[in-house]
């Protein structure tokens, strides 16, 4: 990874991968010029989604957002790619998808807040954290893309 390239933390929750959105919203991020270095499809434990959402645990959601997660599987990914972490928030869109512009993934398949269809890291820190939760080091794959001359200066 080039010292102007991040790396960030998507996962399709259980309702995108339901609704057959991997195909579209990996598509998405391919178009934007990232780079795709982990992928799994999973059904994570109770611990494990309440370890990653713990920065909610005192909301009056929290219990219903983790049993949502447990109903079904997610697709984990890891993206790289210039400014990854901002971007790939702005390519899925406001939380809210009422919110969100057409042409964002949240804004084209989502509507309700609780249904979203997609995870993103916030912050480059939460990022290397989601990552380390989801992934082991030998699962986040090194690899140069032979299109990276047409994406980046």
């Amino acid at each position: 990874m080039s010292a102007n390239e991040e790396q960030t933390f998507i996962a399709i929750k259980p309702d995108g991968v339901q609704r057959g959105l991997i195909g579209p919203i990996i598509s998405r991020f391919e178009n934007r010029g990232f780079k795709l270095v982990a992928m799994k499809l999973t059904s994570p434990s109770q611990q494990h989604l309440e370890t990653h959402y713990a920065d909610l645990s005192t909301k009056p959601f929290f219990k219903g957002l983790v049993s949502y997660m447990l109903s079904g599987p997610i697709c984990a990914m890891v993206w790289e790619g210039k400014d990854a972490v901002k971007t790939g928030r702005v390519l899925l869109g406001a939380t809210n998808p009422l919110a969100s512009a057409p042409g964002t993934i949240r804004g084209d398949f989502a509507i309700d807040v609780g249904r979203n269809v997609c995870h993103g890291s916030d912050s480059v820190e939460n990022a290397k954290k989601e990552i380390a939760l989801w992934f082991s080091p030998s699962e986040v794959l090194k690899w140069k893309s032979t299109q990276s001359a047409w994406v980046y200066e």
